[in-house]
């Protein structure tokens, strides 16, 4: 897969994506012990890499064909514990570009969507170049 020459990518390794396209990207990953922190659930900043990344591959399959872009601002929202052996899913999806930034919004659920994990909002420069 593209992303894979990303360093950051190994910790995403065990993610499986399952759909990208149109602006959108859509994986999945049981959560695994190197996925805790010391309280024993997904850790936070395994989860702020896997909004900021995903969000990024959905951003590259935009019909605009940006490029990824340089983060500005990245908010999480935590909003219930995810522990191992749980499946979680990612729904990622650009929801507006501009001349210089993207918007995008990622949604983490468990036990098929009824719960939802996390949420971000992520929004990126794409650089003075990119114009629609």
């Amino acid at each position: 897969m593209f992303w894979r020459k990303w360093r950051i990518a190994k910790a995403l390794v065990d993610v499986k994506l399952l759909s990208a396209g149109d602006g959108k990207c859509k994986a999945q990953f049981t959560v695994a012990e190197e996925h805790l922190n010391v309280g024993g659930f997904l850790h936070g900043g395994f989860t702020t890499t896997v909004i900021d990344c995903l969000s990024t591959y959905a951003l590259m399959t935009h019909k605009t064909d940006p490029p990824p872009g340089v983060s500005v601002d990245l908010h999480v929202t935590f909003l219930k514990a995810a522990f191992p052996g749980e499946t979680v899913t990612v729904d990622a999806k650009t929801i507006r570009t501009g001349k210089n930034l993207v918007f995008l919004a990622v949604e983490l659920t468990k036990n098929d969507g009824k719960d939802i994990v996390a949420r971000g909002q992520h929004t990126k420069y794409l650089g003075s170049s990119f114009r629609q």
